[in-house]
């Protein structure tokens, strides 16, 4: 063989390799991008991530959901982030307005691109843009409201952590009738899906024991007169009366009641769980009140008939968050409460399901995770989801069990049952 032809082969083969070399660094440098920006809201380093919540308004007092939020995405954030990538959480304030939901939903999706939404405060507002969303095929997260229409229809992209409302009056009007031997209950619900939700399962449950509600009073956002709505309750000789309105309103009908001398036994949904939160903005009138709750507490561990300082909290979790998220993020004027600690509980299956995913994030791969869930329970109750299946709103319900609490005059939590499941009732049935 010539030597000039040796030596071109070599120079042939050189740049062979050397081409291979070049298009494996382009494979490699490029391909982390393209795979890290293949993803709407998803960067090499972070995950954009969007909620809604009142931080005026009438509903301002749960504006601390978004807040709980925030603190908990940012203490992940100091411990390293999921898989070296950071949360970035943006929320707004809608205060409660579904007009304005609907527009910061739209603006944040479509300005900057959110991988996913989660909790937004409630049942109205979510309504605002739901189908937005979901049309879209974003993933929506731990709806901070109770709704049925969160599961009915299920939704492949929408995982609901809530308790429904239906189930809290279930649970309460059965207390009502065979702890308390109560025959004459009345409820007063706020005008909207979520007051109408706890009506229809207070109609439910009480038809179980042959009973009907002695007065159904309709509470519209706006109402500031209690004085008509107490009366209807005094007429019924009312010896129990559901809540399921706003703090705000709850404060006004207990004070107003306290008033007029009818103090029945007030019976209030998960949504005014916050005992610390209702004895302040009562001025101490919520004491006495028995409540739903759907976690913070386990009263399994507390036990029936023991009392939890929410402000001094036993379950380890909150412990951590307490110490980790609160004191170290949150604003100086903030207030801890399970308020504030139920944003972190909605969104915990959530970051679970991050987790899961691994490096190589896609919203198709959180969806899959998050279906694989199962009796997972962080500061809630357990929470479970199984693989879409139209028609099957159990596959997206997510916690089916709360326990009931009373308020004592100290603004702590007595534990009155353990977990109780309740039951899905599907429209119009």
């Amino acid at each position: 063989m010539h030597p000039n032809q040796n030596t071109n082969e070599k120079e042939r083969n050189m740049k062979k390799c050397l081409l291979c070399v070049l298009t494996l660094m382009m494979v490699v440098a490029f391909g982390w991008t393209l795979n890290a920006a293949a993803e709407e809201g998803v960067t090499d380093t972070e995950i954009h991530i969007g909620q809604w919540g009142p931080q005026t308004g009438p509903a301002a007092p749960w504006g601390a959901v978004a807040r709980g939020t925030d603190a908990y995405f940012k203490m992940i954030n100091a411990e390293g982030g999921i898989h070296g990538r950071k949360l970035v959480h943006h929320y707004f304030d809608d205060a409660y307005n579904p007009a304005k939901t609907k527009a910061g939903v739209k603006q944040l999706q479509e300005d900057i691109g959110m991988f996913a939404w989660v909790s937004g405060v409630g049942t109205a507002p979510g309504l605002a843009v739901k189908d937005y969303l979901l049309e879209k095929k974003i993933p929506w997260l731990g709806p901070s409201a109770g709704s049925r229409h969160w599961v009915e229809p299920p939704h492949k992209y929408l995982f609901n952590t809530y308790p429904l409302y239906l189930g809290d009056a279930q649970v309460l009007c059965q207390y009502a009738v065979e702890k308390l031997g109560f025959k004459k209950i009345a409820i007063a619900f706020q005008n909207d899906d979520y007051g109408k939700q706890g009506l229809e399962g207070a109609q439910k449950q009480l038809a179980k024991f042959g009973l009907k509600l002695v007065a159904e009073v309709p509470v519209n956002v706006k109402d500031t007169d209690m004085k008509p709505h107490i009366m209807k309750f005094r007429k019924a000789e009312a010896e129990a009366v559901l809540l399921f309105v706003g703090p705000g309103h709850v404060a006004r009908l207990q004070g107003t009641g306290k008033a007029m001398k009818f103090e029945p036994q007030w019976m209030t949904s998960t949504t005014c769980g916050d005992v610390p939160l209702m004895m302040h903005i009562t001025k101490g009138g919520y004491a006495g009140t028995i409540l739903a709750s759907f976690g913070m507490v386990d009263p399994g561990q507390i036990g029936v008939g023991n009392v939890e300082n929410i402000n001094d909290p036993s379950h380890p979790l909150m412990k951590k968050y307490y110490n980790d998220a609160f004191k170290k993020f949150a604003a100086k004027e903030e207030r801890w409460g399970l308020t504030f600690a139920a944003g972190i509980a909605y969104v915990e299956p959530f970051v679970e399901a991050l987790k899961r995913v691994g490096r190589d994030l896609t919203r198709e791969k959180l969806v899959a995770e998050m279906e694989k869930i199962k009796d997972f329970q962080g500061i809630n109750g357990r929470i479970s989801y199984a693989p879409f299946k139209a028609g099957d709103p159990t596959c997206r319900i997510g916690q089916t069990e709360v326990f009931l609490g009373q308020a004592t005059k100290d603004a702590k939590l007595k534990v009155l049952t353990d977990w109780i499941k309740t039951e899905y009732i599907p429209k119009g049935k």
